[in-house]
């Protein structure tokens, strides 16, 4: 008898994880390229509800991740990097809600003269986005 946390339809489950991760990351990313003005206002928003701010990002971490470390459970190839992305989100989001002083500390790194630094992981989640997009792609 097999002993297994999948759900029935495991790889069915795994699937839709990726493309709910696929369309995440790519909306996601493409804003931070076209708009990091808009992402170092909302989190200027947020760092000034300080430690509530901080917890609206951890949320929004877990939610994100807890949804991908409870039906994505890959361990090789490709899916690994998202399996990853799902457990390093919950991680955040752990560190945020335990010690919110650190936290608002990277709340105050986004400013206007700095909004470029949104477009590097803006291209990383898009490059990410295509990359299981592919896998999903030449795995049909």
């Amino acid at each position: 008898m097999e002993v297994s946390c999948m759900p029935r339809g495991g790889k069915a489950v795994e699937r839709a994880i990726q493309i709910y991760a696929v369309i995440n990351l790519a909306v996601i990313g493409l804003s931070h390229v076209l708009r990091p003005h808009a992402w170092v206002d909302f989190f200027v928003y947020l760092r000034e509800r300080r430690e509530a701010g901080v917890f609206v990002t951890a949320f929004l971490s877990l939610i994100f991740g807890s949804v991908i470390v409870a039906f994505h459970n890959v361990w090789s190839g490709i899916p690994l990097v998202l399996t990853l992305l799902g457990w390093s989100q919950v991680l955040k989001a752990l560190f945020y809600f335990v010690f919110p002083g650190f936290g608002l500390r990277k709340l105050h790194i986004p400013s206007h003269e700095r909004a470029s630094v949104f477009v590097i992981p803006g291209l990383l989640f898009v490059l990410l986005a295509m990359l299981l997009g592919y896998h999903l792609w030449s795995t049909s």
